[in-house]
């Protein structure tokens, strides 16, 4: 593997920046996620280091992120605390990430439609702002987000002043801190220090309390048992999710540095790096958008900075125990009551009423989905609505320009055929593929917009490069209407693979009356409706649809 070296000073001091900016984060991602400040720091380690070391985004820092916490926490409460088992789902997710890899599953991820991305993301900045409420007012949190929205009221009524002022403080801190002071000391940073200095010599607030030193310890994973059914849920919901995260960040370095990211080699790295931290007993992270914009602006652009991030926080980790153990938990509530914040997606919410309303409504509901559900299922649901609403959309223009209209043709022969026999010849003129959202309806179109006293039905396929098995069946439907009709049924300009198509429905739509081009068509249609007004069988007449 070769390492670009041209950019070594800036990537090592934005590796460097990056690592202080994730420190607070990583403690505060680490208990929120119920498994303790050094599952944090073992996670941002390992996840910053592989993924750095083997994925595809240059600048990408990785680490810890909300979304993935959220998914932690709620397995941590579903499986009452048992670390072996949540640690064995943060590693089938990293491996679940590297088959995304391979099997090059990336490039599809990414074509997830923004509202439901905005819905979910925007549905997670709401859980870790709704899980963060009762530490902030002095309480535990309960688990899950009904059961920190149903302690609420009771923690409102016994808070614990000091700890509330200490939280909302941080709060203030670290959006209030000045953008130069920012280039030498991180907000996140600033305020945890800060709170943490206060606390210790002033108040009396809950604390995190003893925290172990040294390298973590191995952990394997433990398959079988009774909730092993969770694991996997979990470790899917971690893969899928950690990787339209990454992506998204990938996404963000890409339009920062005018470069292109290779999205199936990022899964292979974030994959990696998962499994890594499952292994060592660290929580599971993705593609992190701040920290990587700090890594950029401050010089880094390899993969380098990404490594020289994660080697900060492992020297930091190997001594910071002690240290940590005063550290609030109402700074750490205020720190991530920010990370919330900022992962709503309030650039959407402000222009949501100029777009279209579906779009609105769309993200509306994955939000509410993603905050009383769950993630996979709101993700599931937004994705196949939107699908849907994209299928009826195409489906409607492709009815709308099925036209039987004489001014499509370019012929001033063909169109002096249709003059002559208006009445007499109905020409539809499809345009584009045909689909099975259309279907349903072309039938009852071609009925509709076809004259009582038209004699032959010509359609004409040379705007059509494929179609679905539904929208053959609804063209024998059509075939079938015009024999039920005495109608002669003519087809022009299907391509090789539209033939193969049409054929293939058991020979239910013949052969005998379909035309490379649309004015052999017109002219067979022509001569056939002179054979027949002179009394003779036209030669070459479709038998309809038999």
């Amino acid at each position: 593997m070769k390492f670009d070296l041209s950019n070594l000073r800036g990537d090592i001091t934005g590796g460097i920046t990056a690592g202080v900016v994730a420190l607070p984060l990583a403690l505060a991602l680490g208990v929120a996620s119920g498994l303790g400040p050094m599952a944090g720091m073992y996670g941002a380690i390992a996840v910053g280091f592989f993924a750095a070391l083997f994925g595809g985004t240059g600048p990408q820092i990785s680490g810890p992120t909300g979304p993935m916490v959220v998914v932690l926490a709620g397995l941590f409460a579903s499986l009452s605390g048992d670390a072996s088992l949540i640690f064995t789902a943060v590693i089938l997710a990293g491996a679940l990430q590297v088959a995304f890899g391979v099997l090059g599953i990336g490039h599809y991820i990414r074509l997830v439609p923004y509202p439901v991305i905005s819905g979910f993301m925007t549905g997670i900045g709401v859980i870790i702002i709704i899980l963060q409420l009762n530490p902030l007012l002095g309480h535990a949190s309960p688990s899950g987000t009904l059961g920190a929205l149903g302690n609420v009221p009771e923690a409102l009524a016994d808070i614990h002043p000091a700890n509330l002022l200490l939280g909302l403080a941080t709060l203030a801190m670290v959006y209030l801190w000045p953008a130069k002071w920012g280039r030498y000391v991180p907000a996140p940073l600033a305020a945890l220090i800060a709170g943490t200095l206060v606390a210790f010599f002033a108040l009396n607030v809950p604390v995190l309390g003893s925290i172990p030193t040294g390298l973590p310890e191995l952990h394997l994973p433990v398959f079988g048992g009774d909730q092993m059914m969770l694991v996997v849920e979990a470790a899917i919901i971690l893969a899928v999710l950690g990787s339209l995260d990454s992506l998204l960040t990938s996404l963000v370095a890409d339009n920062m540095t005018r470069t292109r990211h290779h999205s199936n080699k990022e899964l292979i790295g974030q994959g990696i790096g998962n499994a890594a931290a499952g292994f060592i007993g660290g929580i599971a992270g993705a593609g992190a958008t701040m920290r990587t914009v700090v890594n950029i602006r401050s010089g880094g652009q390899t993969r380098i900075s990404g490594m020289a991030h994660s080697l900060v926080l492992l020297a930091v980790a190997l001594g910071l125990g002690p240290l940590a153990e005063n550290i609030p938990q109402a700074v750490l509530a205020g720190i991530l009551v920010k990370v919330g914040l900022d992962i709503i997606d309030w650039k959407y919410l402000k222009r949501a009423h100029q777009g279209p309303r579906w779009d609105l409504l769309l993200m509306v509901l994955v939000l509410g989905m993603t905050v009383f559900v769950d993630l996979i299922t709101a993700v599931g649901v937004g994705v196949v609505l939107a699908a849907l609403a994209y299928v009826k959309q195409v489906a409607s223009l492709q009815i709308e320009h099925l036209r039987n209209l004489p001014e499509h043709l370019d012929s001033e022969e063909d169109k002096a055929i249709l003059e002559r026999n208006r009445d007499r010849i109905a020409l539809f003129e499809f345009s584009g593929p045909l689909s099975f959202g259309a279907a349903a309806d072309l039938g009852h179109h071609v009925r509709e917009q076809s004259s009582d006293q038209s004699r032959v039905l010509i359609l004409d396929f040379s705007s059509v490069p494929f179609l679905d098995l539904s929208a053959a069946l609804a063209v024998e439907t059509v075939a079938s209407d015009a024999k039920d009709s005495g109608k002669q049924l003519f087809l022009a300009g299907m391509n090789e693979e539209v033939h193969k198509v049409l054929k293939g429905l058991n020979g239910r739509i013949p052969a005998q009356g379909t035309f490379d081009t649309l004015s052999e068509a017109l002219c067979a249609a022509e001569k056939a409706l002179q054979l027949s007004d002179a009394g003779d069988k036209p030669e070459g007449a479709l038998p309809a649809a038999g």
